[in-house]
């Protein structure tokens, strides 16, 4: 069978050809662009033509890979996001490090003013479009809820938590607080808020004998 690149791939991915390498710089423009723009103009006001002229691409280049500015944004933070799924969270066998480690890591990033801004801006458009809201869940928010889950089996399978103990509710307890303190700025996200948040949700998690 001939090898075939992802629809939504760009020209040229078949192989290290500087067509490949090419199309690769593009892409990665017009991420940069896709997200420093939302953050400047907002979702509404975000076009394919601002993005391609801040890429310096034409703007057939970006509908041959994507169909909609949805599908740019969506893209642009799931590149970073597939990294991560692929790679997992760590397992050192001490669950609560690994826990804290990686919300640290997390509280950095979303306290990045160069990345809050489009985020922001993604998550306040999805509030109005369903249809961008099912992507923006499928597309970011599902696979990083699977990570947790996958660690919390692990940790359990290993007898750290309750052999009963729902995964899904359990990695949850650890994000919704985190999601809800950033959403509506109702605190300081910080390492030391999200290290008591895993100490207590753990808590509530590990086996009673």
């Amino acid at each position: 069978m001939a090898n075939k690149a992802a629809p939504d791939a760009p020209p040229g991915s078949a192989g290290g050809t500087p067509t490949r390498r090419y199309s690769e710089r593009s892409r990665q423009a017009i991420f940069e662009a896709a997200l420093a723009l939302v953050g400047e103009v907002g979702y509404e006001k975000l076009t394919i033509e601002g993005i391609a002229a801040r890429a310096g691409v034409g703007k057939q280049t970006i509908y041959r890979w994507w169909p909609s500015k949805a599908a740019v944004l969506l893209d642009a933070f799931g590149s970073a996001a597939d990294a991560y799924e692929h790679e997992g969270l760590p397992d050192t066998g001490d669950l609560a490090a690994d826990l804290k480690a990686v919300l640290r890591a997390t509280v950095d990033e979303f306290n990045d003013a160069a990345w809050q801004a489009p985020y922001r801006a993604l998550v306040a458009a999805g509030t109005n479009d369903e249809e961008l809201s099912r992507s923006f869940v499928g597309r970011l928010m599902e696979p990083g809820i699977r990570l947790y889950v996958e660690r919390l089996r692990a940790a359990r399978e290993a007898g750290e938590l309750d052999p009963d103990v729902d995964l899904r509710i359990g990695a949850e307890m650890l994000l919704s607080p985190f999601s809800q303190r950033w959403l509506m700025r109702t605190g300081e996200l910080t390492h030391a808020f999200v290290d008591t948040l895993v100490d207590q949700v753990l808590r509530g998690l590990r086996r009673r004998d």
